[in-house]
Formats: C-alpha cells, structure tokens, sequence
C-alpha cells in the first residue's frame, strides 16, 4: 500500500482540532534554587563578618560580591547533563554530573550538553525522485550524543548540523529511486539513512540511533494520475483473470463432451440430474413419462 499522501496546492480548509502532545520539558527550577542558595550563603558571611568593622554599605556590596562569585564558582548539574569547561578559552574538563566548580575570572562553562536520546523532525521539501516527481518527504530522527567534548569543539552548532545532514542524506536517496520505489522501500531507505547519517556523525561524538520516515507528499494533479492508474491496472488484472476462468470452462466443456460421447449412460445420468434439479428448485411441476429410464436415453441417429 502507497503511505504517500496528497500535496494540496490550494488553501486547506478548516479542520477539527487534532490533540497537541505537551512537550515534557525537564524543570531546571533545583538548579536555580541552589545557584540562590550559594548567593545567600556567600552574602551572609561575609556580610555578618564585615558589618561591624566596616559599616552597612560597605558589608551590603561585599556580601553581594561575595554571594555572586559563589553562585558563580559553585554550580550543578542534573543527571543527564555534562558541562563542557574552558579555563583561559582553553578545554579544560567535562564537569557534571552533580557539582562541579568553576574559577572566577578563569574558568567558564562554554556548553551544556543533553546526553539523553533526542527526537528531532525534519523535511525534504521539493525532492526529486530519480523519475523528476517533486515529493515533500517528513521524517524524524533519534539522535544522541555520547562525547561532549567532540559535540562542542569538532562542530559548531551541532544540532542545527545533525539537521542538515539528515536533510541533504534523504534527499540524496529519494534522489536515487523513483517514485513507485520509495513505497516499497520505506525500510530501507530508514536503514539507509541511519548508516549514512551514523558515519557521519560519529566524527562529532553523535550516536544516530534511527531515522523514520513519517510522512510523502505527492502534487495533487500527480496523486489523481497515479490513481487512474491504479484503477485502469486493476480492471486489467480482472479481464485477464475473466479470459483465463472462461478457457478453464470450455475447456471442462469440451471434456465434459468428450465423456458424454463415448459413454452413453453418463448422458443418461446427467439428463437424470438436470431433471432433479428443475423439480427441486423450481415451484412448479415436471411431467416425466411413465418409462422413466427410456425417456433419458438419447440414441445418436
């Protein structure tokens, strides 16, 4: 079965409200709440150490500095991310997870990195087929990443890279098919593209896990083609098949002669049956003559 569907050209109407899945968005609220933490605990040190010697203005703007610079060289991070470290705009270590400390004025944190599985979808839009059918191809990747440190120094922008990657591979393979190819090789152009796209991205420290393809668009004037098309093979399929079952009876016929030729008792029988037959299916009534055997038999002159 064809899994492409039509490509509308003209405004689409009003359609009913599909349910929205709600992304589940991780809360980084205990992050914040802890980075507040450090700040009041560096502010109240120093500011309970120094309001006596030097007065309230100057222990306000210590305990601010102070609270800021311990926020700052005392973070965490949660389970499923790994900071990258620079110290002098150098690499220094991959932090996380838990806390981890930063120097001030030395050390920065350049990435976070999201090491869970991540579901991304992407388009093909105006794909041509090795036939030159212009297609609209949606699909979705599952990607992780599984070295940190290669995902932010080998690349740039890695997700928006693993996004084109994926892009330019799938049209590069609807490329390579026609369009009567790519419904019956769904599969495999998925597999395709997962090896393509895993070889290439293992440089950036990227597991591609797998690619799906969701959805074709075919142009409308192309889908109502292919469906006459469709129509017009399969009232082909039932010609033929009608030729070959009525060669099948004349020849059963003729087989059927043969027997009755040289055997005149099975004309008999089957005279015998057409006359049960009539009786028994009929409401009305059948006269046979009194000689029930020699009104059956047919003598060849």
């Amino acid at each position: 079965m064809a899994f492409w569907r039509r490509k509308e050209k003209e405004p689409r109407k009003a359609e009913p409200k599909k349910d929205v899945i709600e992304p589940n968005v991780s809360s980084r609220s205990g992050l914040y709440l802890f980075g507040f933490l450090m700040f009041a605990v560096g502010f109240a040190v120093v500011f309970a150490a120094t309001y006596w010697a030097v007065g309230l203005f100057v222990a306000v703007l210590a305990g601010v500095a102070a609270g800021c610079l311990l926020a700052y060289g005392i973070k965490v991070a949660p389970q499923w991310e790994r900071v990258v470290i620079l110290r002098m705009g150098k690499f220094h270590h991959i932090a996380g997870p838990g806390p981890y400390v930063c120097i001030p004025f030395v050390d920065y944190a350049s990435n976070r990195v999201d090491q869970r599985v991540m579901a991304s979808s992407f388009t093909a839009e105006e794909a041509l087929t090795s036939d030159l059918v212009p297609v609209d191809v949606d699909a979705v990747l599952f990607w992780m990443v599984w070295d940190a440190k290669k995902a932010c120094l080998e690349v740039e922008n890695y997700p928006v890279a693993v996004l084109w990657s994926a892009q330019t591979a799938m049209r590069d393979a609807i490329g390579q098919l026609s369009l009567g190819d790519i419904s019956l090789r769904r599969k495999a152009i998925d597999h395709e593209l997962e090896q393509i796209l895993g070889e290439k991205c293992e440089a950036w420290g990227i597991t591609v896990l797998s690619v799906e393809i969701r959805d074709i668009a075919v142009p409308q004037d192309l889908q109502d083609a292919l469906s006459r098309e469709a129509q017009a093979e399969r009232e082909r399929n039932a010609r033929v098949m009608l030729a070959e079952i009525e060669k099948d009876i004349s020849e059963m016929y003729v087989e059927a002669a043969d027997t009755y030729e040289r055997n005149g008792k099975a004309m008999e029988l089957r005279a015998m049956s057409l006359a049960y037959e009539s009786a028994k299916e009929g409401k009305g009534t059948v006269l046979l003559p009194s000689a029930l055997a020699e009104g059956f038999v047919v003598r060849a002159e």
